[in-house]
This record gives structure tokens, C-alpha cells and sequence, in this order.
């Protein structure tokens, strides 16, 4: 089975249709499916059915994929092993960061990998950790958020590796009848009424759990997936929220440390499987770990340095 016919494969369940692999590759809808029944005879196996309009993988077509990941990440890791013997690590490696992880972590992460032969292409990606796999057709390394209380990613082509913990606060208004306090309890947060991101992301994971122990359901006035815009509406006096500890940057806000509820954000980096094989990528991983282990060392100065970020 010919390498590019994988690869063919492998963004075909990356992306879901054959016009958008067309599109990612460069090819027409028309060679894409050429190349699929090639691959096809190749296997000796159907690995595509229809599904309406579309096409869909069949189970011998899932595991194959899986196996072109292998065979991909195997290319992957003799082009890292010719570029060692170069002096590398060198190359350009996509990463993609939701905004206040790249917030707090790109200003340590970019600067460092200047010199270091090695391109780093970062952009900014708004979603719950449910899309990740998504995104790892289009990017080497992702930054994502999930609460502390979630499972990893469970995919058996994404590979995780945790890199920090972020506690999650409650942030009032200097007005406001908690101002002053150190913590909260969430029984005394049962009638607030709640600023709060989009379903699907850490800090409502967490007003969730303060539902339960409350047994109220949270009036939530807003949504918004903008932490700049949540704090200034909190601090005249809008609403509550919760905000990951060091994206919290108005210096008039009150924050609370929830207590009787597990309240944090894990950062995870997601790779596919193998990736760090590549020196390039090993180094990007490397620089995300040693940004973490310094922005977590003192965060009553980090919080003083940084500034509010969007989710």
C-alpha cells in the first residue's frame, strides 16, 4: 500500500468528505476517490461505504487508519532521524493554543525557541476537548483544557501528556457582599446570578458541580468565551463568575477560593501518537513544560504580570 494513499486515508478521517481532503491536499474530489479505491484493491478489503451523499469508513477502514498513523509517524521519524544527523532538531511545527493558555504560556514558549532552528506557528483555537482530534489534522501540537474531574482524551490517535494545573476562583465585584473574603462555600453562592462560558469547557464543568452540591440550578445571565469582557462585567457589578486563576487581571476584582468543590483546569499538550519522535516537536514540548513549571511556581506573581485572556 503506497504512503501518499494512506495519507489520503488518514485526512479523509481527519475531516469527514472527500471535498475537504481535496482541499487540504491539493487534489481534485475526483483524484481523492481514485486514490481511496486504489487503496481499496490495495488492502483487498472495502474501506469505505455510503452514507447518504458522503462516504463513511468501515470497520476494516478505522483500522487501517490506525495503522497509516503508524506508518506516517514511522516516515515522520526517519525525516527527524536524517535531520538529527544535521544538527537539528530544525523545522516548522504547528501549534494551536486556546487563548489564555497562549496567553500565559506563548510569551515564555516563543521567545525561547528563537534560536533554536526550530519554526513555531501558533494559532488560536476555541474549543471544548472534544474537538482535539479534529484539530490534529491541521496542527503538530495542541494546547488544551479540560476539568480537573474529566477524563483524558480516550482516542487512540491522540496522545496526551499533562502539563499544569490551574486552580479556578470566584470573582466578585469590590461591592459586593463576599468582597473581602479569602473563600467561598458554594451554598453561600446559591442565589448569585452567574456569568459563565459555553457548555463543553472547564469553568462550566465547574458551575455545574456547584449546582450539585447546592442543589440550585445557577441563573446564568450570560455566556460569553471572552474573559476580558466577564471581568469587566463583574466588576460593575453584573454578575459572578468563575475565572481560571491566572487569567484574572482587573485589578478591582475580589477573588474567592471555592472551597468543597474540586475546582481547577488540567493543561494538556495532545500529539498524535509518536509525534515526539520528531526533535522538532520534542523541543516545542520540552519548551511548553519548562513555561508551566515556571508560571506555576509563584502564582501571586504571575497574576500580577499577567493579563485577563480570552478563554
Amino acid at each position: 500500500m503506497a504512503v501518499e494513499r494512506l495519507r489520503v486515508l488518514r485526512e479523509l478521517a481527519d475531516r469527514g468528505t472527500v471535498v475537504a481532503v481535496a482541499a487540504a491536499l491539493s487534489m481534485t474530489p475526483s483524484a481523492v476517490s481514485q486514490q481511496l479505491k486504489v487503496l481499496a484493491r490495495e488492502a483487498g478489503v472495502t474501506l469505505l461505504e455510503p452514507d447518504g451523499r458522503r462516504v463513511r469508513l468501515t470497520d476494516a477502514g478505522r483500522a487501517l487508519v490506525v495503522r497509516a498513523d503508524e506508518v506516517l509517524a514511522a516516515m515522520d521519524r526517519a525525516v527527524a532521524e536524517m535531520a538529527h544527523y544535521r544538527g537539528s532538531p530544525r523545522g516548522r511545527v504547528r501549534v494551536a493554543v486556546f487563548p489564555s493558555g497562549g496567553a500565559l504560556l506563548l510569551p515564555h514558549v516563543l521567545p525561547g525557541m528563537l534560536d533554536s532552528g526550530v519554526e513555531v506557528v501558533a494559532r488560536d483555537e476555541d474549543v471544548p476537548p472534544s474537538e482535539v482530534a479534529r484539530l490534529l489534522a491541521d496542527y503538530d501540537v495542541v494546547l488544551t483544557h479540560r476539568d480537573e474531574r474529566a477524563a483524558p482524551i480516550a482516542d487512540p490517535r491522540v496522545a496526551t501528556r499533562v502539563l499544569m494545573r490551574e486552580p479556578i476562583d470566584v470573582v466578585v465585584a469590590p461591592t459586593h457582599r463576599l468582597a473581602g473574603r479569602s473563600a467561598v462555600a458554594p451554598e453561600e453562592l446559591a442565589d448569585e446570578t452567574w456569568l459563565s462560558v459555553r457548555g463543553g469547557f472547564p469553568v462550566d464543568d465547574v458551575l455545574r458541580s456547584i449546582a450539585t452540591v447546592t442543589g440550585v440550578q445557577p441563573r446564568i445571565a450570560q455566556r460569553l468565551n471572552d474573559f476580558r469582557v466577564i471581568e469587566t462585567l463583574v466588576a460593575i457589578g453584573y454578575g459572578v463568575a468563575l475565572m481560571p486563576r491566572y487569567a484574572v487581571g482587573h485589578p478591582d476584582l475580589a477573588v474567592l477560593r471555592l472551597s468543597g468543590v474540586r475546582a481547577a483546569r488540567m493543561y494538556e499538550l495532545a500529539t498524535r501518537p509518536r509525534a515526539d519522535a520528531r526533535p522538532a516537536i520534542t523541543a516545542v514540548l520540552a519548551a511548553f513544560e519548562t513555561a508551566a513549571t515556571w508560571v506555576t511556581a509563584d502564582s501571586g506573581t504571575v497574576r500580577e504580570k499577567n493579563t485577563a485572556a480570552p478563554v
